[in-house]
């Protein structure tokens, strides 16, 4: 217990980074399922994020990381303009191995205890057929298949969300929001990568991949075979020489203090969440001049899609919706520079105005 009470309960309890409202541990013995539901709030609503599935080393590991990832949501759902809080659960395993029907219904049913707290969606490691058995047992289930009456596959508006915050980290910086001929870094080109390469070559820009998986550098290279390269690993790309965007579309904590100084791109604009790998990060990019669009503001099409599946799901309102994502993201550039703050404060600072103004409301 000495390692949760210095560490998760500090966070919960005592740290900047806590204030959450709930936090639920799930073990379900007969199917394997050990996991984690964070709440950080529900001021604008039920709280609404996606289920990770992943070997986590240790419990306090998943813990940790499941309080992050709620936190994060908050601000990304606030930003996004809809009227859910911030929520996320982990499940501890290895979905190639762990994962069953049996171990997702259980699952279902923890989530559905919560009578609505929070709703589930899919996550690394989860996948639309996942939401479809979680729904089984649990009613509160977004990011479902169009057959059970979801929206389907949320990595295509994340991608598209992205794209716009790229376009406008380019109108901010160089006056033109357009990507042509500008050289971008894609680290991890899964679910949303892939899709996001298919932005940027339908607009000519020249693309950098990589990935840990082989199968998806190859995925993207069989489909783009001009104009698309790719390089061993992401400590390659980052080095990139000429490099105009560096996009981290894989894990958090893409941006540390070893990835930071080596950066050759001025923009940073990527779909992985929790990129800053901690406090004081965005302060050494805007020391070094890069602009960096804040990752829960920017992957936020992905949350749009599956929170207006919740209404009766229109693909073209969404579209339009995550098309504000390049309005939004350069309020937030204006923003910093008029307060004279990293781009990552100034999108704090709206996010939770907008959360204080709805608890003020109560």
């Amino acid at each position: 217990m000495t390692d949760v009470s210095d560490g998760v309960l500090h966070t919960l309890f005592r740290s900047e980074q806590g204030g959450h409202e709930q936090v639920v541990l799930c073990q379900d013995r007969a199917s394997g399922l050990k996991a984690v539901i964070a709440l950080h709030s529900t001021a604008l609503g039920p709280a609404l994020g996606g289920t990770r599935f992943y070997p986590y080393a240790t419990e306090e590991e998943a813990v940790a990381d499941a309080l992050n990832l709620a936190r994060g949501m908050s601000y990304k759902n606030a930003m996004a303009g809809l009227d859910h809080g911030g929520g996320k659960a982990v499940i501890i395993g290895d979905p190639a191995t762990d994962k069953t029907e049996e171990l997702l219904l259980a699952y279902g049913r923890f989530v559905a205890s919560l009578g609505g707290r929070y709703v589930t969606a899919c996550d690394v490691g989860t996948y639309v057929a996942d939401m479809d058995v979680v729904a089984r047992e649990c009613r509160w289930t977004t990011g479902r298949s169009p057959e059970n009456g979801g929206a389907g596959d949320s990595s295509i508006l994340t991608a598209f969300g992205v794209y716009q915050g790229m376009r406008a980290s380019a109108q901010h910086l160089w006056g033109d929001p357009s990507l042509r001929g500008r050289r971008i870094g894609v680290a991890g080109v899964g679910k949303v990568g892939h899709h996001l390469v298919d932005h940027l070559r339908k607009e000519g820009a020249e693309v950098v991949i990589t990935d840990v998986r082989e199968d998806a550098v190859r995925r993207v290279l069989d489909r783009h075979p001009q104009g698309v390269t790719a390089v061993a690993d992401t400590e390659a790309l980052i080095r990139t020489e000429g490099l105009d965007v560096y996009a981290p579309c894989a894990l958090g904590g893409a941006l540390n203090d070893d990835s930071v100084p080596a950066l050759t791109a001025a923009v940073v604009c990527g779909a992985a969440n929790n990129q800053l790998a901690h406090p004081g990060v965005e302060k050494d990019l805007a020391d070094r001049g890069i602009l960096y669009a804040p990752d829960y503001v920017v992957n936020a099409g992905g949350v749009i899609q599956v929170a207006d599946e919740l209404h009766g799901f229109d693909f073209d309102r969404c579209r339009a919706k995550a098309a504000k994502i390049f309005d939004t993201t350069l309020a937030i550039f204006a923003r910093a520079k008029s307060d004279g703050i990293p781009p990552a404060a100034a999108a704090d600072r709206i996010a939770e105005q907008r959360m204080a103004e709805a608890r003020a409301s109560r």
